[in-house]
């Protein structure tokens, strides 16, 4: 989840297994996790954002630690403002 917002919406990023190389994925792997994981390394994928009801989030896999949603965050706003990926 990148932001909490007032009601019931929340705004996510896309967290794939798949092997995705774009200049904008991410790894992930166990060592980035402060609590919980996944059970395989992934790929963020920040260019990848939606918009989900809370409600139907069935479970959450862990927390990320927060140098790397801080990756993450940086990389949106690079997005955001049209520069590549340093």
């Amino acid at each position: 989840m990148l932001a909490k917002l007032n009601g019931d919406d929340l705004i996510l990023c896309q967290i794939t297994s798949q092997s995705i190389r774009d200049i904008y994925a991410i790894e992930l792997s166990e060592a980035d996790f402060e609590t919980g994981s996944l059970h395989k390394p992934s790929n963020i994928r920040p260019n990848r954002l939606f918009t989900a009801d809370r409600h139907i989030v069935l479970y959450k896999a862990g927390q990320l630690k927060v140098k790397k949603i801080e990756g993450v965050i940086d990389t949106l706003i690079n997005i955001l403002h049209g520069f590549d990926k340093v």
